[in-house]
């Protein structure tokens, strides 16, 4: 099992980037892995996965916009947020899918503004 830290939101306007990381205590090269987020008051939701040999799946509401990447050298996976909007905002987690598993991580929170 596998130890995961998120970092790299913040406060952004609509519109702009961001990319948040995924920090992995140990090896991932095996493991399929995903980003969610966790909007107020509402459950959290898959946005991104990204398997073992590179595959990658999106969520509609995200398609287009997101991109999710890993580097499996460094034991982390990405997740390049483009043309942001307010209903992105929320806290974003990565975990594991596939091959392994982890606990949940205390996330990073995304605010868009309008």
């Amino acid at each position: 099992q596998v130890q995961l830290v998120e970092s790299g939101g913040g406060l952004v306007q609509a519109g702009g980037s961001l990319r948040l990381t995924c920090a992995a205590s140990g090896s991932i090269v095996s493991y399929g892995m995903a980003w969610y987020r966790q909007a107020p008051q509402k459950q959290r939701e898959l946005v991104a996965t990204i398997v073992s040999n590179g595959r990658t799946n999106y969520a509609e509401s995200v398609k287009g916009r997101f991109t999710i990447s890993r580097d499996n050298a460094k034991n982390t996976v990405y997740h390049e947020m483009n043309s942001r909007k307010p209903e992105d905002t929320a806290v974003y987690y990565c975990n594991v899918v596939s091959g392994g598993r982890a606990d949940w991580g205390q996330g990073t929170q995304v605010t868009v503004s309008s």
